[in-house]
């Protein structure tokens, strides 16, 4: 798949989480196979106001790489103006969010508010693409509600106006997260559009993103809280698109030895203090199915630092064990 001049290799890209797929998490998902990554969404009025936590979510690292970096908001100047300064942080891509269904995304007219304004999307795509300087991409949702289905219309304006690549979750914004994602949306806007359709939601293992490619046709699929706590989805994916083969379930200390590395990762790039904190949820993810995983889960509530961590993974371990 080409987004641009930009040949993409594999099956799947991980889907931006935000406060969960940061850079540890991101360059995890990328050594597992991950085709490409895009940062957590950074809003385009704090970035123009050079506001010092909105421009970390633009950082790259080398392991990261393809990275698109993601950007919300509702003024086409505004995000014109943030996408400039994005472009000193060399990303592969830039991506324009009109998906997140988080109300204090949505409260300000960004993210998937912008679905019930098929004319202001082309006009933010417009903006965007005459200032940056790597191919821009469009992360939509199917639309606002069912009364407000626009993604087929929203999908066509983005490509007249210089989009690259279209990824479209098949839920609306009412929906959130919960039911089923519409996969015949995806189908629809792929018909529709010439440019790269990435399909998204509800891939959970790699059986259902092979489903999803010949169901939608799309080029590749995201994949968000599938991969959580599971970055072995992308290796599976990979395996069983590629070469038709089967790979087998990471056994429990393959589990916690990713746990462990992840949580290191997050302590090098954002200090113990505040990566054990965020790291529990990730503990919980990673412990879901476990015998006694209610028990667990409330231990990883409480961890504070590596050595805890430590004592935790010892723990889970040993209650598989016991087969307690």
């Amino acid at each position: 798949m080409n987004i641009g001049s930009y040949k993409i290799d594999g099956f799947a890209s991980l889907a931006p989480m935000a406060g969960a797929a940061d850079r540890a998490f991101r360059e995890i998902c990328r050594s597992f196979g991950a085709a490409m990554v895009t940062g957590e969404l950074a809003s385009a009025k704090g970035i123009s106001r050079m506001d010092k936590k909105s421009q970390l979510l633009l950082q790259v690292s080398p392991a990261e790489r393809p990275m698109s970096v993601q950007l919300f908001g509702c003024e086409p100047e505004v995000m014109a103006q943030s996408a400039q300064i994005a472009m000193q942080y060399e990303p592969d891509f830039l991506d324009i969010n009109m998906g997140c269904p988080a109300p204090k995304v949505t409260a300000g007219g960004g993210g998937s508010s912008l679905m019930k304004d098929p004319a202001l999307c082309g006009e933010i795509v417009r903006a965007v693409c005459e200032v940056s300087k790597v191919p821009v991409t469009v992360k939509i949702r199917k639309g606002w509600d069912e009364n407000t289905v626009t993604a087929v219309e929203v999908a066509g304006i983005c490509e007249k106006n210089g989009a690259a690549a279209i990824a479209i979750h098949g839920r609306t914004r009412e929906q959130m997260y919960s039911g089923q994602a519409d996969w015949d949306i995806i189908k629809q806007v792929k018909r529709t559009v010439s440019i790269p359709v990435i399909g998204n939601g509800d891939i959970t293992t790699a059986e259902k993103a092979g489903r999803m490619l010949e169901y939608t046709g799309c080029d590749m699929v995201m994949v968000g809280r599938g991969a959580l706590g599971n970055p072995w989805i992308f290796s599976e994916i990979g395996a069983l698109l590629g070469h038709g083969a089967v790979l087998p379930p990471p056994s429990i200390e393959e589990k916690m030895l990713l746990l462990r590395r992840q949580a290191a990762l997050t302590c090098e790039y954002k200090g113990e203090y505040t990566a054990m904190r965020e790291i529990r949820k990730h503990i919980t993810w990673y412990i879901k199915g476990m015998r006694g995983a209610a028990a667990l889960r409330g231990l990883a509530g409480t961890v504070k630092t590596m050595d805890e961590l430590d004592l935790l993974i010892k723990q889970v371990l040993l209650s598989q064990i016991k087969g307690e």
